[in-house]
């Protein structure tokens, strides 16, 4: 049995752990200097109710995703939170810590009074979509995006 996974915020010194962490996610991201990714993340900390969240056995960085609370005219008010960045590090799948990222996220959501958590994935294999339904996503809308080429 591991060490049990600590959720924490994250903190501008966890950047270069964060990146590294990253490269689970997006293999072929662009690298860019921790300096950018410092003015990145203090931008990201002005969003109210927004973080990064960190899933730690012992020292070592095993899990993340970010959490966005967007306010919201709509629903009476009600802010919706966007889950994104949802990773783990190869080595330590399928231990439950994604689902506990899930868990935490979808828990600050709702201490934020959010109306819904919701999250996109562009993966079409099976596991993937399977381990966001046991997390307690539904599949229920349509995704649309548009990237920038």
């Amino acid at each position: 049995m591991g060490l049990a996974l600590t959720i924490r915020t994250a903190h501008a010194d966890d950047l270069s752990r964060l990146l590294a962490l990253y490269q689970h996610l997006t293999p072929n991201n662009a690298p860019f200097s921790i300096e950018a990714a410092q003015a990145i993340f203090a931008r990201f900390q002005a969003y109210a109710g927004s973080t990064i969240l960190l899933g730690e056995q012992g020292e070592r960085l095993v899990s993340s995703c970010t959490v966005v609370i967007v306010p919201n005219l709509t629903r009476g008010g009600l802010p919706y939170a966007l889950i994104e960045n949802v990773v783990t590090h190869t080595d330590h799948r399928g231990q439950g810590h994604g689902t506990a990222m899930l868990n935490a996220a979808t828990r600050l959501a709702w201490d934020h009074d959010c109306y819904k958590a919701m999250l996109m994935t562009g993966s079409k294999d099976r596991a993937t979509l399977c381990f966001y339904e046991a997390a307690g996503f539904a599949q229920s809308k349509t995704g649309f995006q548009k990237r920038r080429i």
